[in-house]
């Protein structure tokens, strides 16, 4: 279902990486390797299930840099058009927020396509818009589109203003 979800957002124009027509083997092939990577600890795949059918996933990247422990990276939100503007993918969000709070992550960092993207999602669950870059990727039709850049603190090392509390000194 993983295969299947990716190929049909791919298809109705999802900036996941991937053009259309996106070929089984590849989808399969991803997968394939995100799984593995998941099992090594260094992702976690969240899936949506509506009865029987996967309606959304995403993905939490947990294998940074040795000097970024700290932050995590959102990738893949995928949300089944028949499903989208029922709350899956915000769910999905808050979920993969929660598991990064728990694996110790204090920063997220996600990116999204400036044209037909998440934006108003991301910015409606606390996002900060750290920027664009202009001409990141190939949009469905042919041309570029640019990506936007956003970041969000998580954890009880945070406070309203977005950056870390000081240490108390006792």
């Amino acid at each position: 279902m993983l295969s299947e979800i990716l190929t049909e957002v791919v298809a109705n124009g999802g900036s996941v990486s991937f053009v259309h027509p996106l070929q089984p083997d590849m989808a399969r092939a991803f997968w394939d390797g995100a799984l593995a990577a998941a099992a090594r600890g260094e992702r976690i795949v969240l899936g949506a299930w509506d009865g029987e059918l996967l309606t959304g996933t995403v993905t939490l990247l947990l294998d940074c840099p040795p000097n970024q422990p700290h932050r995590a990276e959102i990738a893949k939100l995928m949300t089944r058009p028949s499903h989208r503007r029922r709350g899956v993918a915000a769910a999905l969000m808050r979920a993969a927020e929660t598991l990064a709070v728990q694996h110790g992550r204090t920063l997220l960092v996600l990116d999204t396509a400036t044209e037909g993207g998440g934006s108003r999602l991301y910015e409606g669950l606390g996002y900060v818009l750290a920027g664009e870059i202009p001409d990141y990727a190939l949009k469905l039709h042919g041309g570029l589109t640019g990506t936007l850049i956003y970041w969000k603190r998580i954890g009880r090392e945070t406070r309203t203003g977005g950056s870390p509390e000081a240490p108390s000194e006792g």
